[in-house]
């Protein structure tokens, strides 16, 4: 008898003639997840099994498959001989010896001799007749015994389900490019882009040194995090210090935020055009911010030339977002208190809601071209 974790997709079931292209970069992924542990994946109609692992690893195996998007449910389930006497044996070790439970059958090999209702209710009777403080409650039980007649005279028993990350596999929705800050919300807006099967890279502005390089490294500790959800990632840091202090110098105090977001998305809107990111992510969330108000989105988009720009938290309220930054890992991070360049120069009272002809006259007394340049000069890449 050994060990085998199942593995049942999200929405995969969904997909029709090409289903074939998503399953093949889920394996990737799971495969990838799995690095450096010895396993198989086999793959069956509906599911993917992992066998041949050693018992001692199988936390680290959960641990790791609960960041592969794709994935709905696992269960560490028992394979035996598919013969009544063998599942009942089994079946010994995952019941409990009192509470109310019920069986739950399936029967994937139709050759075999009895029905599921009829496995469920010879197991049910054996197990009541070993343990008597047992007793069947169809509807709200206690726990289950699910059992899993497969093909190849083999049966899988199992009692609980671990939940999974759900979504669609990363690397089957294109390429898009995060503006990640030091933040909770960006790395979130990541999350979910990567959810729904897109490839993640970062690209982080920072105002060292009126930054320090502890907030770089918190930014590199949150991009790190999302790789474990991404399948990877690159992060690319660029100045905006000289940015900012031509602005300070030149420009009204009160539209400082919007002249250097609109700087921000030209310089990502033209970095992810160089890496073929098919878009740009925000961590936006409507009227949570100064900047994040209509008529701030408005003049930070307006700079924008082909690439769509994708705010997959634009509805969201802050509770909910710090609940998602818990759940990925990244909140105790975001949450550190160091500072990120939006800090730098800001105004006592930053304008909400920004008039584009106003800042079109500001930003007129700006060298615009010349300052992405010298931005794109100060770039390093890291990749995770």
């Amino acid at each position: 008898m050994k060990k085998t974790i199942i593995i049942r997709y999200a929405e995969l079931f969904l997909k029709g003639k090409n289903r074939g292209f998503f399953e093949r970069a889920f394996e990737k992924n799971i495969e990838m997840a799995l690095t450096g542990i010895s396993h198989k994946l086999i793959k069956q109609c509906g599911r993917y099994l992992v066998v041949d692992f050693e018992e001692f690893e199988i936390e680290e195996i959960l641990t790791r498959l609960k960041k592969v998007f794709g994935i709905h449910t696992m269960s560490v389930a028992y394979e035996t001989d598919a013969n009544m006497d063998a599942i009942f044996e089994t079946a010994k070790i995952v019941c409990r010896q009192s509470g109310t439970f019920k069986v739950v059958s399936h029967r994937g090999d139709k050759k075999f001799p009895m029905t599921s209702v009829e496995i469920s209710r010879e197991l049910g009777g054996r197990l009541l007749s070993v343990y008597h403080d047992l007793k069947v409650d169809v509807h709200e039980p206690d726990f289950s015994v699910f059992v899993d007649i497969r093909e190849g005279g083999k049966a899988l028993v199992f009692g609980e389900f671990v939940e999974g990350a759900n979504g669609m596999p990363v690397g089957t929705a294109g390429k898009g490019l995060l503006l990640i800050s030091g933040g909770i919300d960006s790395p979130v807006a990541g999350y979910m882009m990567a959810k729904r099967g897109m490839n993640v890279d970062c690209l982080h502005f920072h105002s060292y040194p009126y930054t320090n390089m502890q907030a770089k490294e918190k930014v590199i500790d949150l991009a790190k995090t999302l790789a474990q959800y991404s399948c990877g990632t690159h992060l690319c840091t660029v100045s905006v210090t000289h940015i900012q202090e031509e602005i300070h110098k030149k420009c009204r105090p009160e539209l400082m935020i919007t002249l250097l977001r609109r700087f921000m998305f030209r310089i990502a809107e033209r970095h992810a055009k160089r890496i073929g990111a098919q878009c740009l992510i925000t961590g936006e969330s409507l009227g949570q911010v100064a900047s994040q108000t209509i008529e701030g989105i408005t003049s930070s988009n307006s700079v924008i030339e082909e690439l769509p720009v994708l705010r997959p938290l634009i509805g969201f309220d802050k509770n909910e977002i710090i609940d998602k930054s818990v759940k990925m890992g990244a909140y105790e991070i975001s949450i550190l208190p160091y500072e990120d360049c939006c800090t730098v120069f800001l105004p006592d009272f930053p304008a909400t809601r920004p008039k584009l002809k106003d800042i079109l006259r500001e930003e007129a007394k700006l060298d615009v071209e010349g300052l992405i340049q010298t931005a794109f000069e100060s770039m390093d890449k890291l990749v995770f």
